[in-house]
């Protein structure tokens, strides 16, 4: 099939890239005309595993093309994705000018019937408004050609998009027309050779699942991390508390990993979306608002264990941070919990050597060049005459240090760990001070 996706951010590109992979014929579209033309080199603006081989072998072969003109794109597919941001608005609202545009822009220059599919995380009714720009537009031009709207929402996990891409757990479709399944069913047959995957169901259904799922996983982290708190302050290790909740299958252990609070493109932007979506029809949410406070509060729990040990003013210290971006496997720092940490490290007067494996480029593009930030090469060297290490980022080669190395460089032997890579007990015989996250070991209990 001829697809067209509008928008080479993360989930278009990857799509784009993945659909290439299968045999299908991808054209990008995009306004950014740097963007496009780095593209066409094998320069890729993301970092995600498997991406770039996987767009530069689709390029090469012909299938995946990349492109500024919106009418050529236009004109390549009946299957057209929006795919581009809906970055939110100055109230936590999900803002849609850009998928709008990309709506006028399709039926603008549509002269046959098209598939439009919602592939950008939309509010519930974004399907409603898509459908009234281009019947506004193709009314404008005054000619008649029918278009069909449908949600198809992605749930793919930076650093894992690749492979969510290529063996999605479900592909929900969201539709008022059955017409238009069979192209889509044709779109995604490559991918549901095993056994069928598709979840059909009603536009707005489609849309709000998107939303449920996300703050579902949100809702677990911010969870685990309040029992965290309560952990600390009773004394107890919610290392061994989550091994004993997550041994019940009703609630299984993935997303119950306490930590220094959750960030990215994803989970901040769409929880506040769905809040704003329910205060608007007049509901107040109160679970995901407790949700989004307690996610709020968690990332200054290092900062709060930093000055506890130090005190508050931290002039003439200097912390190694391990960790920039907001997980493992990707460099994206968007709401990530290590800027909060060093933006209040740096208001009490502190330095800070940081490393990441692939976030040092976007670190220096969000600060630039400060007297207060040095950015290492390696994680052994951003050890060296630090006051204390502080981990924020849950990366593999974090996991196993040499903790006599890190001993040996530090001014003190002092470790803030805000995803609990370690265990406290090994580290205080090794002559370690350490405070994890919910780890009762390091708190005095109030009971």
């Amino acid at each position: 099939m001829k697809v067209t996706v509008f928008g080479i951010g993360y989930v278009g590109l990857v799509q784009a890239a993945v659909l290439a992979e299968v045999g299908h014929e991808v054209l990008c579209i995009d306004v950014d005309a740097k963007k496009v033309e780095n593209l066409k080199n094998g320069l890729i603006p993301i970092f995600e595993p498997g991406l770039t081989p996987l767009v530069q072998r689709n390029y090469e072969a012909g299938r995946l093309l990349f492109s500024t003109n919106a009418a050529e794109g236009v004109a390549h597919a009946t299957v057209q994705f929006i795919a581009v941001g809906t970055p939110p608005d100055e109230d936590g609202s999900a803002d849609l000018k850009y998928v709008t545009a990309v709506a006028r822009t399709i039926a603008e220059h549509m002269t046959e019937p098209k598939v439009v599919i919602d592939k950008s995380t939309v509010p519930v009714g974004t399907a409603d408004k898509v459908r009234a720009v281009m019947s506004d537009k193709l009314k404008e031009r005054g000619v008649d050609i029918s278009f069909d709207v449908v949600s198809n929402p992605e749930f793919l996990k930076e650093g894992a998009a690749v492979a969510d891409c290529m063996r999605p757990e479900r592909i929900v479709i969201g539709t008022d027309n059955p017409d238009a399944i069979d192209p889509i069913r044709e779109l995604y047959e490559p991918f549901n050779r095993n056994h069928d995957r598709m979840i059909l169901m009603d536009i707005r259904s489609a849309e709000l699942t998107k939303y449920a799922a996300n703050c579902m996983l949100a809702t677990k982290i911010s969870f685990m991390n309040e029992m965290s708190n309560l952990a600390e302050m009773l004394g107890a290790d919610i290392e061994k508390v989550r091994q004993g909740i997550g041994s019940d299958s009703r609630i299984g252990y993935h997303f119950i990993y306490p930590g220094c609070g959750y960030g990215g493109s994803c989970f901040p932007k769409d929880v506040q979306a769905l809040i704003r979506t329910a205060e608007h029809i007049g509901y107040q949410p109160k679970l995901l608002q407790a949700v989004e406070q307690v996610n709020y509060q968690q990332k200054y729990k290092l900062p709060a264990f930093i000055q506890r040990h130090f005190g508050d003013d931290l002039k003439g210290r200097t912390f190694a941070l391990w960790g920039l971006s907001f997980k493992p496997n990707t460099d994206d720092m968007r709401e990530a919990s290590s800027r909060v940490l060093m933006e209040q490290l740096w208001a009490a007067g502190a330095k800070i050597k940081a490393y990441d494996p692939e976030a040092m480029n976007e670190t220096q593009r969000i600060y630039g060049h400060r007297e207060d930030l040095e950015l290492m090469g390696t994680k052994e060297s951003a050890l060296h005459n630090a006051d204390a290490l502080i981990i924020c980022t849950e990366w593999q080669n974090f996991r196993a240090p040499d903790f006599d190395v890190i001993k040996k460089a530090l001014k003190e032997p002092v470790i803030f760990d805000g995803r609990n890579l370690f265990d406290p007990e090994r580290l205080e015989k090794r002559g370690f001070t350490y405070y994890g996250i919910g780890r009762g070991a390091s708190i005095n209990p109030v009971l």
